[in-house]
């Protein structure tokens, strides 16, 4: 009786995920390979073969790659500080990481144009300071793109491995230095695969937003293409919907092959789980 009052609560959400999610995810997939009737692999073939679309997929996963990293290396440190503080200044702390989720990408992206641009405050800063002799060409290119990325990402991380480092009871760490072991011997041995879990998640999340994200690589990357303005590209400007199809069939695989990968790496580093 139990089960079947489960499953009716879960029926709502699985019909919605299934009219709007899943049907038309195979619908859109189901279309690049059968073109005017036929069983087609063109569309793949073409985007894999093709040296300019090779190097907008190569940006992009260059991107997402980047800043995922980059998201663990500052957000890492970041939530184990967090994690070991008291409610009230946990409380404040994790509020001013979510803070800037609260803001529109599209503000955020502006901003950074404004900070990035060749008369922008960084810029600025570096030729007043005797840094360089003329401004640097920071805007418009892909690492203007990651700036804006882990600026948008970093909160994610932070909050999901707040979640799993909360959980980890300190006394672990003194019974390792009881033991002999350095304090960083301790982090390593005890804290980082303890936090794998959410390390796990947390990339996933800023590889995946990366991966898809379109406001701000259009913004702060100007001509520079990556894989969601290049859908955008065929399908509302060039109009050809089976392109778009193919490159959204593209980024829906490497999705998927990258949480496998994630999972596996996960199981790898902490097989008790």
């Amino acid at each position: 009786m139990k089960k079947t009052v489960m499953y009716l609560l879960l029926l709502p959400g699985l019909i919605f995920l299934t009219l709007f999610m899943i049907i038309p995810i195979v619908l859109v997939i189901g279309s690049t390979f059968f073109q005017q009737g036929s069983f087609t692999v063109a569309g793949y073939v073409q985007f894999l073969t093709d040296h300019y679309f090779l190097n907008i997929l190569l940006t992009t996963l260059e991107v997402s790659l980047v800043t995922t990293i980059a998201c663990v290396l500052l957000g890492f440190p970041a939530a184990y500080y967090i994690s070991r503080l008291g409610p009230r200044k946990k409380g404040i702390l994790l509020a001013l990481a979510i803070f800037p989720l609260l803001t529109s990408s599209v503000v955020r992206s502006f901003s950074w144009m404004i900070i990035l641009g060749k008369k922008g405050l960084l810029n600025n800063a570096i030729v007043g300071l005797g840094l360089a002799d003329k401004p640097l060409d920071i805007l418009y290119t892909p690492t203007a793109m990651m700036i804006g990325l882990i600026h948008l990402f970093l909160p994610l991380i932070i909050i999901t491995l707040v979640g799993v480092m909360e959980n980890i009871d300190p006394d672990l760490l003194k019974a390792a230095e009881s033991l002999g072991a350095s304090r960083f011997t301790a982090f390593a041995k005890v804290i980082v695969p303890l936090s794998v879990p959410g390390l796990i998640i947390g990339s996933i999340l800023v590889f995946v937003g990366s991966l898809t994200a379109y406001t701000t690589p259009a913004l702060l990357g100007g001509k520079q293409r990556v894989v969601s303005t290049f859908l955008y590209q065929n399908a509302m400007t060039l109009n050809d919907w089976y392109m778009a199809s193919v490159i959204a069939t593209i980024m829906i695989v490497i999705t998927f092959v990258v949480i496998g990968l994630m999972n596996k790496l996960a199981t790898k580093l902490n097989p008790k789980g």
